[in-house]
């Protein structure tokens, strides 16, 4: 099956974007070089592409029952106009997928998922939903989606694209009347800098994005640097750091799944990992040297493997050869010194902290 294209593709090609295959999306990887691309979000402005995301709204008098009953975290008697991060689980524990629940009333929940695994996560949501009185339906067709990130996005946001966005605190959003349609403006991102994601038809994306790029003020930005960003922030990938086998509490991810709620699908199969204890956990590795860690990579204490890597760079920002690992729990302590695998030669690291950059968001 060819691979789908957002309603920006023709002005990828226009920008001379090298793309790939992503998710079932052919996607700008970059524009110029991802380590421009990069520093540009870190310390100026930078706008993404993410129309390939899934878009599901949840309606009825038992959303937020059902919302509560298939997302790890909690949004009972939430405030209209927060979102939440979570996963949604199988009964065994391991992650369907990560995701953002937008709440817009207590009968209607907006949820964005990766573009990966639309099409298993709608049907494991329908699935989900026989028993509730509650209307689904997958609006990934409709919506485009730019991501406006970086300590300037607000300016910019507010300047170029005419958007009111300074009184969102992260992690809030407000609908929207604009150009005669109804438009979703969010205050969060995947980079770890402030910045806000902005839902609308492919026409109304088009024309911001138009707006963006003649302006100059926000540069066009690829999912390579998108990567690196998040990564360097210690924020999760769908299929590296979560997998249908891998949990929030071995992915470090354990403050987004509430034990203490009533009751969510694989609430039980956590329950009995954190009495048992874990197995393994995803760390941070730095190394000494260069040499940069890829996913798959074997990680190795006295010529055992003891775990992979899951991601890995040479970190853009700080310049240090980094990764995230998903090793055995006797290996997982902040110091413990372990040896990564790069083109059959050992390289020598230490566990550290999975957050390799800190984070810069308006609370």
């Amino acid at each position: 099956m060819s691979d789908k294209r957002t309603c920006l593709y023709e002005r990828h090609l226009a920008l001379k974007a090298k793309m790939v295959s992503f998710g079932g999306f052919e996607m700008p990887i970059q524009y110029t070089d991802i380590a421009d691309e990069h520093m540009a979000v870190r310390k100026a402005c930078g706008v993404f592409d993410v129309s390939h995301m899934g878009e599901v709204l949840v309606t009825g008098p038992e959303a937020e029952r059902f919302v509560q009953h298939i997302f790890t975290n909690d949004v009972a008697g939430a405030p209209e106009g927060k979102i939440f991060y979570g996963m949604m689980l199988h009964p065994h524990g391991g992650t369907v997928d990560d995701l953002l629940v937008y709440k817009e009333t207590d009968e209607r929940f907006f949820l964005v998922i990766n573009a990966a695994n639309i099409d298993k996560d709608y049907a494991w949501i329908v699935e989900q939903a026989a028993d509730f009185d509650v209307k689904t339906e997958n609006q990934s067709e409709y919506y485009g989606q730019l991501a406006v990130q970086g300590p300037l996005a607000e300016e910019v946001v507010e300047r170029v694209l005419g958007l009111a966005c300074q009184e969102l605190v992260f992690y809030t959003f407000k609908k929207m009347e604009v150009d005669g349609e109804t438009i979703i403006l969010s205050r969060t991102g995947y980079t770890g800098e402030d910045g806000f994601e902005i839902y609308g038809s492919h026409a109304f994306i088009q024309r911001n994005w138009d707006k963006l790029i003649e302006s100059g003020e926000a540069k066009p930005c690829g999912l390579g640097c998108r990567d690196t960003l998040r990564f360097e922030v210690g924020l999760p990938l769908y299929g590296d750091e979560l997998t249908d086998d891998l949990s929030p509490l071995e992915a470090g991810l354990g403050m987004f799944a509430k034990l203490d709620k009533e009751e969510f699908v694989g609430k039980e199969a956590l329950l009995k990992q954190k009495a048992d204890g874990l197995t393994r956990k995803v760390v941070g590795i730095e190394l000494e040297g260069r040499a940069i860690p890829r996913h798959g990579y074997d990680v190795v204490v006295h010529d055992e493997v003891v775990g992979y890597v899951t991601t890995g760079y040479n970190s853009i920002s700080t310049g240090k050869s980094v990764c995230m690992a998903l090793v055995k729990i006797d290996y997982a302590k902040l110091g413990t010194p372990v040896q990564v695998r790069i083109h059959r030669k050992l390289h020598n690291g230490v566990v550290v902290k999975k957050r390799f950059y800190d984070k810069s968001y308006k609370k």
